[in-house]
Order: C-alpha cells, then structure tokens, then sequence
C-alpha cells in the first residue's frame, strides 16, 4: 500500500488544500492529512477544532485519513509507513521555501520523496491567513472555503464575540 502525507496547519483548510488532497489522493492508496499540532503560527482554531473542520471537509475522500501530530514531520511519516510528502505550491515564492525544506526532509530521511503539487488556477491566491483576515473583517469566504468551514469560522467569530461582552 503507498501512503503520502499532506501536513499542515489548516487553519483553516480551503478549497485549494481540498484540491490538492483531491489530485494526491488518486495517485496513492491512502493519503494523511496530517494536521500539526505545535508550530510557529498563532492559529485561529485549536488542534481539535483543525481536525474536527478537516474531516467534515475531506469526508468525501474515502482514501483520506485526518490525523494530528507533533514534532519531525518525516518521524511522523516514517511512523505512518508513508512514502512521500506531498506539498502544494501557489506560485514560485512557496517553492523556494518548499524546495529547502524538502532538501532537509531528504536529507534526515532519505526513505521519503518531497512531492509538488501546483495549486489550480483558481485557487492560487488562497490561503488560510487570507480566509482568516478577511472573516474577521466580515466578510464571509464562501467562494474559497467549503460550507463546513464557513460555518466554522461563523461560529467562532460568535464565540468570541460572546467571550467579549
């Protein structure tokens, strides 16, 4: 069985993850969405919250696995049996920062293949730190971010503006 794995943060996933996970899920018998639980972002939603909006997004994937992580990124992989990385790139800027770190992945465990994979045209501006911005400036992404997570968004904006009064 090849597995690969898609990690990220997702926070929250958009249309251009689902496209991506959508391609890289026919090209191997099980793909991980690997959702990391510790990194360098202030993140939107908690690790539960990323995994629970990921499954209700990726739900009509049956190849598809959402699974929380931490730490090495190629330990995890290595843990899951996979045997590839799959990355996915917007425009050449997110290349040169995914080529360096695929160079180190190959380095540390060079079992593992670094695939990328282009996202489509549509979706190239896409990205969850947009999503977020523009929610909370009220304006509902609809048109890049699928329902589930729209109504995601809604409801911790809610949540925080009861947090608030």
């Amino acid at each position: 069985m090849k597995i690969a794995v898609y990690a990220g943060t997702f926070d929250p996933i958009t249309l251009g993850h689902l496209d991506i996970l959508a391609r890289a899920s026919h090209l191997f018998d099980k793909l991980i969405l690997a959702i990391a639980e510790d990194n360098y972002k202030d993140t939107f939603f908690t690790p539960d919250e990323r995994v629970d909006i990921a499954k209700k997004a990726v739900a009509e994937l049956p190849n598809v696995e959402v699974k929380l992580f931490k730490g090495l990124l190629v330990e995890f992989c290595r843990a899951e049996g996979a045997v590839a990385i799959i990355r996915g790139l917007r425009a050449l800027s997110d290349f040169d920062n995914e080529f360096q770190m695929a160079l180190m992945n190959k380095k540390v465990a060079p079992e593992i293949d670094s695939l990328f994979l282009m996202t489509a045209p549509e979706y190239q501006f896409v990205s969850s730190s947009i999503v977020k911005n523009f929610t909370l400036l009220g304006y509902a992404p609809d048109s890049i971010v699928s329902p589930c997570v729209a109504a995601a968004l809604q409801e911790k904006l809610a949540a925080r503006a009861q947090e608030i009064k």
